[in-house]
């Protein structure tokens, strides 16, 4: 990668902004610096202190070819760029509107309103001290003209020159004309003959400490050649963006695919990869438990499904070093628009079959998806099983992958290298292996581990794996049934029962019989139950509770309930925590072991007991559960 280091005059910084030579890379975000951060820059170059590097990039490249759009307020539309502005379009943008034309700027103030202002240059205070300087620049309504009392009175009016001139006011725009400053110094040192031996110090002042001055501003430069590549101007991006925002994967493709020379010579026009994403987002709104499924997840399973074809196609070839399957991000930079167009579509449209298999294991909205990266390899292995993902066999090894990532939380830390395995290992797995081979487990299926203390410390919705046991407590063989409704908690019932999880022994009940804070609050003393079933059990005993739940249900029918929830009736209608505690915990055990496929390490003892008991009672308490209603 080449590059040069070259110094703009700010005529010449403008004037390249203006007449189109200096453009936009597409994939830049809109302009948005407030007034004081204008008014502040404006300081910077009247003192003649540096404001800090641009980088540009020569356009007519081979390695990239970003789609340009002008600076705002530049009219050169359609215009062929020499150069791309990759870092200091606030600052290019800022100095365009407020020191060329009417020097109006559209900006925010600081509470982010909409405003139009104009900046001015009092002469006098410009020649002081650099306290005096900075109050030298004031920013003034677009027309010039400072109100006060609701808008009745005019406390300065600079609309027009002569207001100007009275106000030692100059406008920014004509100071950095000095075709235009030298008459306007010459009237103001006109203006006021009593006053004419002081104005012609200010105009002789002005002229060597401002003027000239300001007219050499040179703004330094790191000038890219056409030979870099797009995964150094992502670099670019993150290391050296002087404004904070660097940008994503998808901004930075949007210009890639924008300027693909191919797309456009067959279509007649760019491609848009917002639009393109529009119909992904389209599918996503009509099943709310994707509603987190971000751009970025879409191009990762892109990148994966893309790179795993290569592989493929070097291992049938026998290459001894086939490329890896991949989600990096330079991978997702150095895909090519044929490369994305060829799996997106697959990729979008087995969103819907996602959303299903979610339902299918009670995953119902997007708040109880226990790990939001592992969406991401289910839906490409949806897209590589097709319709077989829809098999009982098939299914059912899916869902042993799915929960064994879940419960033995392992997607919560660096995802690509599992996004990228994921599509190696489980397809074909699932499948039952290739005939005649070996079958071998995935790797997340193989890593699973789950030991009961973990049982004890799952107490809030930030894990994983407590996520997971709600979900598989409503996904059992036998359907989990409301305790009050006698509904099966399905996908419909969830929302129409409000159903969430609640405790069994009430929280009110365990502070009362001093309850060890995390006894109470963990995974354990949880299930899912409608709103109206939580509100009759209130903070009451469970033998009590029991009682009235039983008025008018057949003999045994409500312990057939409570059963479906992996609970046994009798340690509830005995009121005896500790019993139940202890047979909740083998339940789930069983549970989590039919579910995954692995033994449970059984290391719940009173050791274990002990350490629990001395947990500090403020800490992991579910937010969401401290209103329980008490009957």
């Amino acid at each position: 990668m080449s590059f040069q280091t070259p110094q703009y005059s700010l005529d010449v910084l403008l004037t390249k902004t203006r007449t189109g030579a200096l453009q936009l890379p597409d994939f830049q975000r809109p302009y948005r610096w407030n007034d004081e951060r204008i008014r502040s820059l404006i300081v910077t170059i009247l003192r003649g202190h540096p404001m800090g590097v641009l980088m540009t990039l020569r356009t007519g490249g081979t390695e990239v070819r970003f789609k340009p759009r002008p600076v705002e307020g530049s009219p050169a539309v359609g215009v062929e760029p020499e150069l791309l502005l990759l870092d200091g379009q606030q600052r290019t943008t800022s100095m365009f509107q407020a020191l060329t034309g009417s020097g109006v700027v559209d900006t925010e103030d600081d509470r982010h309103r909409r405003m139009r202002r104009r900046y001015f240059v009092d002469v006098r205070q410009a020649l002081g001290s650099p306290r005096e300087q900075d109050a030298a620049v004031r920013s003034l309504p677009e027309d010039g003209i400072v109100r006060s009392d609701f808008g009745r009175q005019i406390e300065i009016d600079v609309s027009t020159q002569a207001g100007q001139i009275a106000h030692g006011l100059m406008p920014v725009a004509t100071l950095f004309n000095r075709d235009a400053a030298l008459p306007w110094l010459f009237e103001y040192m006109s203006a006021a003959p009593e006053e004419h031996s002081a104005r012609m110090q200010v105009f002789q002042d002005f002229t060597t400490k401002v003027l000239t001055p300001v007219s050499n501003y040179a703004v330094p430069a790191i000038e890219l050649g056409n030979d870099t590549t797009r995964e150094a101007v992502a670099t670019v991006f993150e290391k050296v963006n002087v404004g904070g925002m660097p940008l994503d994967v998808f901004e930075l493709l949007t210009a890639t695919f924008a300027g693909d020379n191919s797309y456009y010579e067959e279509r007649g026009e760019d491609f848009r990869l917002a639009e393109d994403w529009k119909r992904t987002q389209d599918i996503i709104a009509a099943h709310p438990v994707l509603k987190d499924f971000r751009t970025t997840d879409f191009l990762m399973g892109v990148s994966v499904l893309v790179t795993l074809e290569n592989r493929d196609a070097a291992l049938r070839g026998q290459d001894p070093k086939p490329p890896a399957t991949s989600a990096r991000r330079e991978d997702i930079l150095s895909m090519s628009l044929a490369d994305y167009l060829r799996w997106a579509d697959r990729l979008r449209t087995a969103l819907p079959a996602v959303a299903r298999h979610l339902h299918s294991l009670h995953i119902h909205t997007a708040n109880d998806i226990p790990y939001k990266s592992q969406v991401v390899s289910l839906a490409i292995i949806h897209v590589l099983l097709g319709t077989e993902a829809e098999e009982y066999g098939v299914r059912a090894r899916i869902n042993q992958w799915f929960w064994c990532g879940v419960l033995g939380e392992q997607y919560g830390s660096t995802i690509e290298g599992k996004l990228a395995r994921d599509a190696e290992q489980v397809p074909s797995w699932a499948r039952g292996g290739v005939p005649g081979e070996r079958l071998t487990q995935p790797d997340i299926v193989a890593r699973a581990q789950f030991a009961e203390t973990r049982l004890g410390s799952l107490r809030t919705r930030n894990a994983a794996a407590y996520k997971g046991i709600y979900a598989l407590l409503m996904a059992q063989d036998v359907p989990c049934r409301d305790w009050k409704m006698d509904q099966i908690i399905d996908h419909s019932s969830y929302q129409d029962l409000k159903i969430d999880i609640h405790h069994i022994f009430p929280k009110q009940w365990c502070i009362e019989n001093e309850i060890p804070v995390p006894w109470r609050e963990s995974i354990i003393n949880k299930t899912p139950l409608s709103r109206r079933t939580n509100i009759q059990i209130g903070g009451v005993s469970p033998a009590t509770y029991m009682q009235k739940l039983d008025a008018g249900l057949p003999a045994g029918h409500l312990d057939a309930l409570v059963r479906t929830h992996a609970i046994d009736p009798d340690t509830l209608r005995e009121g005896d925590f500790d019993r139940f505690f202890l047979a909740r915990m083998k339940s789930l055990v069983a549970l989590i072991e039919k579910a995954t496929g692995k033994a449970v390490n059984r290391d719940w003892n009173e050791e274990a007991e002990a350490e629990v008991s001395q947990f500090d009672d403020t800490e992991g308490v579910e937010l969401e559960e401290v209103d329980e209603v008490t009957a």
